[in-house]
């Protein structure tokens, strides 16, 4: 393999690294990540995210490239806009989630603690939503990422390895990611006020950036211009 090629791969990893930080990614998974009493858990969430990610973006990449296609700047729009929505959704439910969790531990003397917090655990924690949030994501990176594959690689096969590797950077730069994030999370379990301050400010951070990426993107952007033309 020629070492020119090897290059823009560790480039492409370091790259998915970096795109696994950007702040919509980052908020999107911490209202997941934030949800776990363990951090394993919280880790995990952030390696289905970049698997969800990166299938979706291999999928499309691949096809507009054997294809020579690229996405149309009025879809490729679109599809961020659904991040916003979605930012908007994750962020509601994780401030709504909070009153469901203190109604819960008035429950607790009806079943065996043990199944209880089984079941809990897996009620907050949801590996496919992360996975799925996760493919919105790519889908909606996908028209930046034909460009940048375009740009750096002479051969589809080149294309399909550089998409690989700057999808494993993205898994690693999640798994990362999940884990500082979930830390405090983790540290306050038993504290029931801070734990749920931490899952509030979560909410809403990701209902106001969602708010504000929508904004950005209807009429900064002029996506809502280019819908009724």
């Amino acid at each position: 393999m020629e070492t020119d090629l090897l290059s823009v791969l560790a480039l492409g990893f370091l790259l998915g690294i970096k795109h696994a930080m950007e702040p919509d990614h980052v908020i999107a998974v911490s209202t997941i990540a934030g949800r776990s009493k363990k951090l394993w858990r919280s880790s995990l969430a952030g390696v289905f995210w970049g698997m969800g990610h990166s299938v979706t973006l291999f999928i499309v990449c691949m096809a507009l490239i054997l294809m020579k296609g690229t996405i149309p700047g009025k879809w490729a729009l679109s599809l961020e806009f659904t991040v916003g929505l979605m930012l908007v959704y994750l962020g509601i439910v994780n401030i709504f989630s909070i009153k469901q969790d203190s109604v819960l531990p008035k429950h607790f003397h009806l079943r065996k603690p043990g199944r209880i917090n089984s079941d809990h655990e897996r009620r907050k924690v949801s590996y496919f939503q992360s996975a799925l949030v996760g493919m919105v994501h790519g889908l909606a990176g996908s028209a930046a990422m034909v460009l940048l594959s375009m740009s750096t690689v002479r051969h589809a096969w080149e294309g399909a390895l550089y998409i690989l590797i700057f999808g494993a950077g993205t898994v690693v730069g999640m798994f990362l990611v999940t884990t500082m994030i979930g830390i405090p999370f983790v540290l306050t379990v038993k504290k029931g006020s801070i734990h749920q301050l931490l899952t509030r400010v979560t909410g809403a951070i990701s209902t106001c950036f969602g708010f504000y990426y929508l904004y950005h993107l209807g009429i900064t952007e002029g996506l809502f211009q280019l819908w009724i033309q």
